[in-house]
């Protein structure tokens, strides 16, 4: 008579990556955000795995979890796997809606560089869907359904698209009362949340010394705080390619003479090669073709 035993149960998928995210992140809270699940729900699935184990993952304390030494040693080899599994689903996914790509990018970017592109594009590739999501910080590619990021990052890191330079912008009624630089005291300066030093970092290339300090109103959206600079509500920092289409236009201008480059190229960058006439990097050639 064959013999059946009971087979050894596996770990749950859901509480191994609820550990491999804590550990590499290096906490429950942050592993939540990743997973898109409560604290609570990353810490019962790490206690479940721990209690199957017979063997603790992380050291408890007052402020937040450490590592224990066994978490250590294994979570070089489950992050690797995870990484391996979201990429093979890029690839699933890519080869079940070949036409569709998926952008990541900055909201600024999304609606003042990428959006105007985006009718061009669809004239010249018709068959190939564009999805956009806006976010504030690049997602890990390894892990999120993206074939490409574009947000801004240093010289030398992805597909340069354009350099990021600084510059102040106003509407021309309002750049007639600005001669020299030192004017900015005398007008409102728009400020936007996300890029709050831009200021401070342009005024100490620009004015040394002089303890320059904008005032004037913030905002949490660029695109809003443009609009704003377009009906002379004070002087913006510009950021080079975000704000073209309205200098060639005339809505905006710049009052003064040199640009201050940040370091920093408007870049795409994506997890893996694509096949050379697919069309992600169909859509890569075309968003980096001069002019584009």
């Amino acid at each position: 008579m064959p013999v059946a035993p009971p087979r050894p149960k596996a770990p749950p998928l859901n509480a191994l990556r609820a550990f491999e995210a804590a550990a590499r992140l290096g906490g429950f809270a942050a592993a939540a955000e990743e997973l898109g699940v409560t604290p609570g729900a990353v810490a019962a699935h790490v206690k479940a795995l721990e209690d199957g184990l017979g063997a603790a993952l992380f050291e408890r304390h007052a402020k937040g979890v450490r590592l224990s030494a066994l978490g250590y040693r294994v979570l070089p080899d489950f992050t690797e796997a995870f990484d391996r599994l979201g990429l093979a689903v890029q690839a699933l996914r890519a080869e079940a809606s070949p036409d569709t790509v998926h952008i990541a990018t900055l909201p600024a970017i999304a609606q003042l560089w990428l959006s105007p592109r985006l009718p061009a594009l669809r004239a010249a590739a018709p068959e190939i869907t564009i999805s956009i999501t806006a976010m504030e910080e690049p997602p890990d590619l390894k892990r999120a359904p993206f074939d490409l990021n574009l947000f801004y990052r240093p010289e030398g890191e992805g597909r340069a698209l354009a350099p990021d330079e600084i510059f102040p912008v106003c509407a021309p009624s309002l750049a007639a009362r600005l001669a020299r630089p030192e004017d900015l005291a005398d007008v409102p300066c728009l400020t936007d949340s996300v890029w709050a030093e831009d200021w401070r970092i342009w005024a100490e290339a620009t004015l040394p010394g002089a303890g320059f300090a904008p005032e004037g109103p913030i905002f949490s959206l660029y695109a809003l705080a443009i609009e704003e600079a377009v009906n002379g509500a004070g002087v913006l920092m510009g950021h080079g390619a975000l704000v073209a289409r309205h200098l060639e236009s005339g809505a905006l201008v710049a009052p003064f003479g040199p640009r201050l480059r940040l370091g920093r190229d408007l870049a795409l960058w994506s997890a893996r090669p694509h096949r050379p006439g697919s069309p992600a990097a169909r859509v890569a050639d075309w968003l980096a073709r001069p002019g584009g």
